[in-house]
């Protein structure tokens, strides 16, 4: 499989180099977790010759099986101490060791190496860190390609053309080595059935597995719109089967914590407060809609509002849905001083329909930035102050 450099994330495991944390590489299955950890003992390789030890495990590898308790795990790396030189400890898929946060935890304490893991989803919750480990961590959060590194992997010079293939193919680089769209398709399917589903029944020992499979579907169906457990469970109380609204919201948690969905919190831009009720979900990566529900009705609007959102995650953003005057903001965008209100469309070649989105944004007083984004295949704009921008051109932008 062709290989790129994912320097937004090598560059802040590099930062973190000899820092006390342990660090921890989150991120959804199959989003290049691994392969962003051998990207970094190549770098160490390659600009720390002399100074440094690199104790490598994969789990995934059988001749690690012998490592499958945390005490073997914890006196195999000390043996492989070497004074006086940087010890670097990486290990991939750390949940296969059985209690390993006790040996993690006991490396930690010993001040002697600098510790790097990735893990299961499911086993490995950003909820839990502080509670497996007693020293500090540092999170380092993976996401499916983005579109920027979708033309760098396959050296797309059109990026509209490009776009369209981004917005069909999606980030699970897993599935670009596959030529038929129904064979990437039945591999992203098979990412989110067999690996991310399975985790979560392990994780939580969930026994009703038909209900989960139906509240995937329907979140699916649902990106973008406010949705609640209660609601879900009105929406479902039509079968034959009891449904609560505390096992659907449940089961809706343990979907964010394998990193299959995110919430998306809203926000009241007037009183500057957040809203309790009613929350939108998108998907890690919009292409596990396709593998599931299929393509036949495509709204792309809502899957272009699903790449945005991901996009402002990507880029450290805090996002919210913002509403003003009971009128709904796509996205609020957060981050330390900065603030952006973005509305996104497939397309506002239509008069009605670009009078729409930007007359939200024409009631929003303050002077942070607002923009639209949308499939326009024009350079930007300005209207009334407001950025009218080619979701391309945004997203390629080097706005981190």
């Amino acid at each position: 499989m062709k290989l790129i450099t994912r320097n937004q994330y090598l560059e802040k495991l590099i930062n973190v180099i000899g820092t006390p944390d342990i660090k921890v590489i989150t991120g959804v299955r199959r989003s290049g977790k691994s392969k962003l950890l051998e990207a970094f003992k190549n770098y160490i390789e390659q600009n720390m010759p002399d100074d440094h030890n690199i104790i490598q495990i994969n789990f995934n590898l059988p001749e690690f099986d012998h490592l499958l308790e945390y005490r073997p795990l914890y006196d195999y790396i000390n043996s492989q101490y070497v004074a006086g030189k940087e010890n670097f400890v990486l290990i991939d898929e750390v949940q296969m060791c059985a209690d390993f946060e006790k040996a993690i935890n006991g490396m930690h304490a010993s001040e002697k190496f600098d510790i790097y893991i990735t893990g299961s989803n499911a086993f490995l919750l950003s909820s839990d860190l502080a509670t497996l480990f007693t020293g500090r961590t540092f999170e380092i959060k993976v996401f499916p390609f983005s579109f920027s590194e979708y033309v760098q992997y396959f050296g797309c010079y059109d990026k509209y053309t490009a776009v369209d293939r981004y917005i069909m193919e999606g980030g699970m680089a897993g599935s670009y080595l596959y030529k038929d769209q129904e064979a990437k398709y039945d591999y992203i399917a098979e990412v989110f059935n067999t690996l991310i589903v399975r985790d979560i029944r392990k994780k939580y020992k969930i026994r009703n597995m038909q209900l989960m499979d139906r509240l995937v579907d329907f979140l699916m169906d649902n990106i973008s719109n406010l949705t609640s457990a209660r609601n879900i469970t009105n929406t479902f109380s039509g079968s034959k089967e009891k449904v609560n609204h505390v096992t659907i919201s449940a089961y809706i948690q343990h979907l964010c914590n394998a990193f299959a969905f995110y919430k998306i919190r809203r926000y009241d831009i007037k009183g500057k407060k957040y809203l309790t009720s009613n929350d939108k979900y998108y998907l890690s990566d919009h292409t596990f809609r396709y593998a599931k529900l299929g393509t036949k009705n495509m709204d792309y609007g809502r899957i272009l509002e699903n790449v945005v959102a991901m996009e402002l995650l990507r880029r450290g953003y805090e996002v919210y849905v913002g509403v003003l005057y009971k009128k709904e903001i796509d996205f609020v965008a957060v981050k330390r001083n900065e603030k952006i209100y973005i509305q996104v469309s497939d397309n506002i070649s239509d008069e009605k329909t670009f009078e729409r989105e930007v007359f939200p944004l024409l009631q929003i007083k303050d002077a942070y930035p607002k923009i639209v984004i949308a499939r326009t295949r024009h350079d930007e704009y300005q209207y009334e102050g407001i950025k009218i921008v080619d979701i391309a051109d945004w997203l390629l932008s080097l706005q981190k």
